[in-house]
């Protein structure tokens, strides 16, 4: 039988340059096989020439001079190896460059929230923001340059095949990097000075350094997806035409997409974060009543964010499945598979810290009590959820325990493990957050509308509505072929998608100028709700890591998947434990230094009442009720 991939007529230039010409043989009705490996030899003009260099200077020096003039494909980090070198340097640069690309995009919303609303408080907590991305901007930059060096030394001709694919970006992304960050300075030390009549300059100068900032994700985002799915190349490897060919690759779009979605979401929780260690340090009631509102707005960019997420990851997965069968299978049925019942863990604690803290928040509002009841069975569809989605489809058991159970699938909860029962579980706790958030966003109000009762009716018709079609499609996929099941998601996410878009345009003009049963007690919230803050914080950034692994680790032992092969020691993907512990290290040392970062944040208020001139706690005290 054919396999989907075929390698053929390999050759190798070791010159400047390091090609391996492929052949695809495209088969959509074969079955699929991994790629067979390459075999690399030196040849070509370049190789020539250095053949000749190698001569003259072996007329002068010794045999061993001639090895040593030669550059080596790789070479050896001390102590830890290259690969870990380079993996935890980039998941750390990674990590920042979320932090000064998701902070900002979240402080110009609330920056430009402030503007439209007339409310200081967005204003002081959007400044708030910017300022912590000053110290975040020169470690982004120093990890930055620690990484190039490590892939120009240690990586020599695979930074030489990628530059020679890639070259005219890189002055791209330096001229974007120094745009972003004089813009950025320009942004933060003109705050007050174009305040007022001028504050649309203001926001406009925001606004343009976050479009600095977003096309810089997006010329790097073209390196990482050409590794995964290379295009606009030749069968040499060599490339075709314009550098817009090998950007423009399969899965730089989803990828762009699913990146800037996140890095919102990382920003909201990296706010709430900041807001709880300020809330827990605070000195008085007015500090504790500012930092909880700032934990709170973030908590709800992040959540709201967090929420389209998943769809992202669907386009995602789906482009890369068009691309390569192979890594389709390797990174959802293959030995990643496991990494995905992490990665459910890790959200259902997202899904769980958020809704809890919603709760804890609502024992703040006067009238909340009217909703509290619906909360046990929230619990309870969450948790179910929860189960259903961390469910694996193959059991690790012994020889004994299978035949015991008739095989490697659990009789009954096998049938949990596939997706169709996870993309039911995951829709269904996205429809239950989104609702105690509409609880929460109506707590202390009482609606004055005389079509209140029908509006509301519609809304509630909405949400079983949603239920009840991402259920029937849940166990009506379990009757047809996986090519089906696979487009029910869509139907899934759509009415899902709808729901949230109905609901939330008839809530917001049917709560428009409602009756108040109470302001909100800022300040007042329970200490253990800002370690939940904390520990989203924390799990998003966990998450961060794995995922990058994942999208890594499919090209198992290639550099640029199916064009230069990693034949160095380490040219084999690691077990899921080794790589939850390294990202494990790696985070630990990220929130080493944020916490740096935060505290930094403090120290230019310690003898001051306020650094920027803001009437902050003045207008958490008399502001008014804003949540959403």
């Amino acid at each position: 039988m054919t396999p989907w991939f075929v390698l053929t007529k390999t050759s190798c230039d070791f010159g400047n340059k390091l090609y391996c010409q492929r052949t695809l043989k495209l088969d959509p009705g074969a079955s699929v096989s991994s790629p067979a490996p390459a075999r690399w030899r030196a040849g070509g003009a370049a190789v020539g020439g250095l053949l000749v260099l190698l001569a003259v200077l072996a007329l002068a020096v010794p045999a061993a001079a001639q090895e040593a003039a030669k550059e080596p494909a790789y070479r050896a980090f001390p102590l830890i190896g290259s690969r870990l070198a380079v993996w935890a340097i980039a998941q750390l640069h990674l990590n920042f460059a979320a932090f000064i690309l998701g902070v900002p995009i979240f402080a110009v919303i609330i920056e430009a929230i402030g503007w439209r609303t007339g409310d200081d408080r967005y204003d002081w907590l959007s400044h708030e923001l910017v300022k912590l991305t000053f110290a975040a901007f020169s470690t982004t930059a120093l990890l930055g340059a620690f990484l190039l060096f490590l892939f120009v030394g240690y990586y020599p001709k695979f930074w030489n095949y990628m530059t020679s694919i890639f070259f005219p970006t890189y002055w791209v992304y330096a001229l974007l990097f120094f745009a972003e960050t004089f813009t950025v300075y320009l942004w933060y030390y003109g705050w007050n000075w174009l305040s007022g009549p001028k504050k649309w300059i203001h926001v406009g100068l925001g606004v343009l350094s976050n479009l600095f900032g977003t096309t810089i994700l997006l010329v790097a985002n073209s390196w990482v997806t050409f590794m995964m799915s290379p295009a606009g190349i030749t069968e040499s490897g060599a490339l075709k035409g314009s550098v817009w060919g090998a950007i423009n690759n399969y899965t730089w779009i989803p990828i762009n997409i699913h990146r800037l979605i996140a890095n919102i979401v990382f920003g909201g929780t990296i706010c709430g974060a900041y807001a709880a260690f300020r809330f827990l340090s605070a000195k008085t009631d007015e500090e504790r009543a500012r930092y909880d509102w700032m934990g709170y707005v973030g908590n709800f960019v992040a959540l709201s964010a967090f929420i389209v997420l998943p769809f992202a990851g669907y386009y995602l997965g789906r482009e890369i499945y068009s691309f390569n069968q192979t890594m389709g299978i390797t990174m959802m049925g293959g030995f990643m598979s496991w990494l995905w019942i992490i990665q459910a863990i890790l959200i259902g604690v997202l899904f769980m810290g958020s809704n809890y803290y919603l709760w804890l928040g609502m024992e703040r509002i006067p009238g909340s009590e009217r909703y509290r009841k619906y909360v046990p069975v929230m619990i309870g569809v969450l948790a179910f959820g929860f189960m259903v989605w961390a469910t694996p489809r193959s059991m690790v058991i012994t020889l004994d325990e299978a035949r015991a159970m008739g095989g490697t699938h659990h009789p009954v909860l096998g049938f949990l493990g596939v997706m169709s029962a996870k993309n039911t579980a995951v829709n269904v706790m996205i429809l239950t957050t989104f609702l105690s958030f509409v609880l929460y966003r109506r707590a202390n109000k009482l609606s004055t509308r005389s079509w209140a009762p029908v509006g509301m009716a519609v809304q509630w018709a909405a949400f079983a509505l949603a239920a009840a079609i991402v259920v029937f499609y849940g166990v009506y996929g379990y009757f047809v072929e996986s090519i089906v099941r696979i487009g029910f998601s869509l139907y899934q996410v759509g009415a899902v998608l709808a729901c949230i878009v109905l609901v939330m345009a008839i809530d917001v003009p049917l709560f428009r100028g409602a009756r108040s049963t109470g302001e909100i007690r800022w300040g007042t919230i329970a200490p253990r709700s800002q370690y939940v803050l904390i520990l989203l914080a924390v799990t998003f950034t966990w998450l961060m890591g794995l995922m990058g692994f994942a999208r890594s680790g499919i090209r198992q032992h290639w550099h640029v998947y199916g064009v230069m092969r990693d034949r160095s020691v380490d040219a084999a993907t690691p077990a899921i434990g080794y790589a939850a512990n390294m990202i494990s290290v790696v985070t630990i040392v990220f929130f080493a230094l944020v916490l740096f970062i935060f505290w930094l944040g403090g120290l230019s208020e310690k003898g001051a009442e306020k650094a920027h001139g803001h009437a902050a706690a003045r207008a958490i005290a008399g502001g008014r009720d804003e949540r959403g």
